[in-house]
């Protein structure tokens, strides 16, 4: 499939194997029943990869609600993401909403991004329009288009979410960001195992390179704990003196 270059009807009909008139029926929301086995169809017909399909499959069920309890409410949900960090105190990890905003972080986090610290704090606002991103992470443009991948993901996950739509205007003024969404069109569901590198000269004297593991809890998937795993402890910076251990506790 060309990105950007839209398919025929008359195509996507073929590939799925139902009539014109049904595949057109789809697409004006003229009642098309759109039956899991469909939703495979429509998915292998427009050769989504596996993000662009859990994006439409969200889209699709978007007010559908599950039919197993919640046991958990938020707060229980949140508390034992919570427990999880004091587990891995060692390590920068943190706890998100669903649009991005800063719950809860371990101490190695706030050591190496001290922004976390900050009343209202933002993972993707920071990412994307605080000058020092640019400097911190490394090739930010490829930073930059995949978070704005999850934010388009997100959009379509939580339709006219408020939050989401303030935020996207809030990151869509920044003129390089504009471009950047204006030219690519994917979407990204998480950074699971994604790898990159990191200057934080505060930190360490050389670059360092991280993989982010990203956990969801089933029942309260709005709430994410990534992890921040480096390949090697950083590299000392000479005469670095101790000092407190920051705080990152809401």
């Amino acid at each position: 499939m060309q990105r950007g270059k839209p398919l025929p009807q008359k195509e996507v009909a073929q590939r799925m194997e139902v009539s014109e008139r049904w595949y057109r029926n789809l697409e004006s929301n003229a009642g098309a029943p759109l039956t899991p086995e469909a939703l495979i169809r429509l998915s292998t017909a427009l050769a989504l990869g596996p993000d662009e399909r859990l994006a439409l499959y969200r889209h699709v069920h978007a007010n559908t609600k599950l039919g197993e309890p919640e046991p958990d409410g938020p707060e229980e949900a949140r508390s034992a993401l919570t427990h999880l960090l004091a587990t891995h105190e060692r390590y920068p990890a943190y706890i998100v909403d669903h649009a991005w905003n800063m719950l809860d972080c371990t101490d190695p986090m706030a050591d190496w991004f001290p922004w976390v610290r900050e009343p209202e704090a933002n993972l993707l606002r920071w990412a994307l329009t605080a000058p020092e991103a640019r400097e911190q992470l490394t090739d930010w443009p490829r930073h930059a288009a995949l978070y704005l991948a999850q934010l388009r993901f997100a959009l379509v996950s939580s339709r006219d979410n408020r939050q989401l739509g303030a935020l996207l205007d809030e990151v869509l003024a920044d003129p390089e960001c504009r471009r950047l969404w204006d030219e690519e069109t994917k979407v990204v569901a998480y950074r699971q195992g994604h790898r990159f590198r990191l200057r934080l000269p505060h930190v360490s004297a050389w670059e360092i390179t991280v993989t982010s593991q990203v956990l969801l809890p089933a029942h309260r998937q709005e709430l994410r704990y990534v992890l921040l795993l480096p390949e090697s402890d950083p590299a000392p910076l000479p005469n670095r003196g101790e000092r407190d251990p920051a705080q990152c506790r809401s």
